[in-house]
């Protein structure tokens, strides 16, 4: 798995640069979005407020590369507020489009989380195919997915309770996000029509490696 919001430094990271760019390299409004006095707020769905060195505040969206602004509006230019948002979304001060600040439901780290579904880190994240092992049993299982579910919310029929006053979940918390995971040696269809079960996160050693469909 690759987890780009908590990625290592790089071999030249020690190397003494500038963090900005030489701004008379650049064109005029990408000199003034690095320059210029901005404060920018996400609105959530990829659009964000920019509190602009004017006094103004504009809506951009970055999935429609659009902004309230007239340089944008009227003449039709990618302004300084576009190009600011974007560079507070690469250098991680604001949430990319998708994601909000909030903690992590697993590590408790504040992170760029899910605007909807799971709130879990890039670093805590599991994906469809990952291999872990089941802390309680020793099984190798493979995830199907994690869900925006609690253990103490997914009900499960079979056993008349919830996933978190399931027997072999004891000790667990039971505010974890419900992980769906399947067995990897039931059968030889695919993950989809796998019979699927539910765990509480914690309960998952996860593995550095995945299953290839």
């Amino acid at each position: 798995m690759t987890h780009p919001e908590h990625t290592a430094a790089s071999s030249d990271s020690s190397r003494r640069r500038p963090l900005a760019p030489d701004t008379r390299l650049l064109e005029d409004r990408s000199a003034r979005a690095w320059t210029e006095a901005m404060a920018v707020r996400p609105l959530g769905r990829g659009r964000y407020a920019v509190d602009s060195a004017s006094g103004a505040t504009y809506v951009v969206s970055l999935p429609r590369s659009d902004c309230t602004c007239p340089d944008h509006e009227i003449r039709g230019e990618r302004c300084k507020h576009l190009r600011r948002v974007a560079i507070e979304v690469t250098e991680g001060r604001v949430p990319p489009p998708g994601k909000r600040r909030g903690d992590c439901a697993i590590c408790g780290r504040e992170s760029f989380v899910p605007e909807e579904g799971p709130a879990v880190c890039g670093d805590c994240w599991l994906e469809r195919g990952d291999f872990a092992t089941d802390r309680e049993t020793g099984d190798t299982v493979v995830v199907y997915r994690l869900t925006g579910e609690r253990a103490d919310e997914r009900f499960i029929e079979a056993a008349d309770c919830t996933v978190a006053d399931y027997p072999a979940n004891d000790g667990y918390p039971a505010d974890d996000p419900v992980v769906e995971v399947v067995y990897p040696f039931d059968g030889d269809a695919d993950l989809d029509e796998r019979r699927r079960y539910a765990f509480p996160y914690s309960r998952l050693a996860v593995r550095d490696q995945a299953l290839v469909e």
